[in-house]
């Protein structure tokens, strides 16, 4: 063959999953667009999942807790309202979707699912931080 001579091929286009290739674990089952959740609780347990770009917070704990895994019964919770997740440090609140995370479709995006109650306030920590600010600490070396 001679020197600087290529070959072109044509990429295949990439098709969409048929809906019958999806897990059978989603909430709401579209065949494109969806999100895989890899969930992890306290003890490090872990389980994917598939979801919507529509499913909210809630909507992800009630479908956890109604298909609980079953390596998960150690953990298992009396309610999912008391289920929360954790995204980059943050609970979600119930209201909140995957699609308004602007997560990657297609790619695994890692969250915590922990049990409580109760969510902290949404400015909670920034005040903790403001109130802080007003101290003044000082510390003396002899």
């Amino acid at each position: 063959m001679p020197r600087g001579f290529f070959f072109f091929f044509k990429k295949k286009k990439k098709e969409a999953p048929l809906l019958r290739d999806l897990p059978t674990h989603t909430c709401t089952s579209p065949p494109w667009g969806y999100v895989h959740l890899r969930l992890i609780l306290v003890s490090g347990k872990t389980q994917d999942f598939t979801f919507s770009p529509n499913d909210s917070a809630t909507d992800i704990a009630k479908h956890v807790f109604d298909n609980w895994p079953a390596g998960w019964e150690e953990e298992q919770v009396s309610s999912p309202s008391i289920l929360r997740l954790i995204f980059q440090g943050r609970f979600l609140h119930g209201n909140v979707t995957l699609g308004a995370l602007k997560l990657p479709p297609g790619r695994t995006t890692v969250m915590h699912l922990v049990a409580r109650e109760t969510l902290p306030e949404p400015n909670s920590h920034g005040q903790r931080n403001r109130e802080k600010t007003t101290e003044s600490n000082c510390c003396l070396l002899l």
